[in-house]
């Protein structure tokens, strides 16, 4: 049997009913097989980040899974999917995005994984929600999570209301 390990991945959505759509892949990524455990930051309000477009929801869900990280990718994908993702250009607005941030502590280059998240140490949108569900993370080649944000303090970030 394979070992758990906690994988973290980012939600967001600017589109829509993007609050909805946020919560909805939170729910979808709890009853994955092969996840264990499932725990979900507060919800967050953020500017685009090199991109236009309104503002986005984001999230980060902390799993306990089994699930090798290629194939935890491909059930995200199938996530985004059954939610209408289009992907017509970088950076554009989405219905649903979701992002493998970390996968326990390993580092991966490969043809479409990259693990860290290449950018996650740069994007409040991420580091903060991490930090709720996570709070001694560490972003391998870049250190503890909680010593990135004040790179990212300029980052316009809230909590949504409710």
């Amino acid at each position: 049997m394979t070992a758990a390990v906690r994988a973290a991945i980012g939600l967001g959505a600017n589109l829509g009913d993007a609050r909805a759509a946020v919560c909805a892949a939170a729910a979808a990524l709890a009853r994955l097989a092969g996840v264990q455990r499932c725990e979900l930051s507060p919800l967050y309000r953020s500017a685009p980040v090199d991109a236009a477009g309104p503002d986005f929801v984001n999230a980060v869900a902390v799993l306990e899974t089994t699930l090798p990280a290629p194939e935890l990718l491909a059930r995200l994908h199938a996530i985004e999917d059954a939610h209408g993702r289009e992907r017509p250009y970088r950076n554009a607005p989405r219905r649903l995005d979701l992002d493998l941030l970390l996968y326990g502590d390993a580092v991966i280059d490969v043809p479409g994984l990259q693990v860290p998240h290449p950018r996650m140490h740069v994007r409040a949108f991420v580091l903060v929600p991490l930090l709720d569900v996570w709070p001694d993370a560490v972003v391998p080649g870049h250190g503890a999570a909680r010593g990135l944000l004040t790179a990212v303090a300029g980052q316009a970030i809230g909590p949504l209301p409710a």
